[in-house]
C-alpha cells in the first residue's frame, strides 16, 4: 500500500473517498492507497460472493462486496473483499460504512497477505458483532478459517483440499472449497 497523505482527519479521509476513483484504507492519521487484485483474486472473491449470496438468500445474513468499507473499534477503516452482516447493517458515514460485520474476508495477495493475518486480524478483533475471518490464498486451495469463541479467544482451522467443506455455524451455512476456485 502506498502512503498518500500523512495526518489526516477521519473527516478528510471520507472527503478523499467521496471524491477519489481510488479506494483507500486509513488508519491513524494516515491514508494508503489499495492496490488491486490480480484475475485469481477477483475469480475467488466473486465466487465466494456469488455462493454467499446464494446461500444466504431469504436468510437474515447478507454478504457484501468490496465496495462497503468496515470500520474497527480500533481505528481502522478498510474494504474487506468480502463482509457479511446479519439482521440491521449497522451502517455509518452516509450509509458507506458497516460497523457490525459478522464474517469478514481477505483474499491474500503477496504485498498483503502478512498484515491480512497479523496487523489488520487484530484491528478486526477490535469488532464486538465479528465471529469469523476467513483468509483464502487465490494461487493454491488454502483457507484459514478464524472462529471467535470467546472475546479474545479464537479458533484456527486450516482448509487445503478442494473437497473440504468450510461450515459457517454463525451463518448456519457450508461452503465446499472447490467452490472458490472453480472457472
Amino acid at each position: 500500500m502506498l502512503q498518500v497523505k500523512p495526518c489526516f482527519s477521519r473527516e478528510d479521509y471520507l472527503l478523499l473517498e467521496a471524491q477519489s476513483d481510488v479506494k483507500h484504507e486509513f488508519l491513524a492519521g494516515q491514508a494508503y492507497a489499495m492496490a488491486g487484485g490480480t484475475f485469481n483474486h477477483a475469480r475467488v472473491a466473486g465466487n465466494l460472493f456469488a455462493s454467499l449470496r446464494q446461500l444466504l438468500r431469504g436468510k437474515p445474513c447478507q454478504p457484501l462486496n468490496s465496495d462497503m468499507r468496515v470500520h474497527t473499534p480500533s481505528g481502522l477503516d478498510t474494504y474487506p473483499d468480502v463482509s457479511v452482516y446479519c439482521g440491521q447493517p449497522d451502517l455509518n458515514d452516509k450509509q458507506t460504512t458497516l460497523l457490525n460485520p459478522v464474517l469478514l474476508v481477505e483474499v491474500l495477495s503477496p504485498s498483503t497477505r502478512e498484515y491480512d493475518r497479523s496487523s489488520k486480524f487484530a484491528h478486526y478483533r477490535s469488532i464486538p458483532s465479528l465471529q469469523d475471518y476467513l483468509l483464502i490464498d487465490p494461487e493454491a486451495v488454502a483457507v484459514e478459517h478464524f472462529h471467535r469463541l470467546k472475546r479474545d479467544e479464537w479458533l484456527l482451522r486450516v482448509y487445503s483440499q478442494p473437497d473440504d467443506v468450510l461450515v459457517l455455524d454463525t451463518l448456519g451455512i457450508s461452503l465446499a472449497l472447490n467452490e472458490f476456485y472453480t472457472q
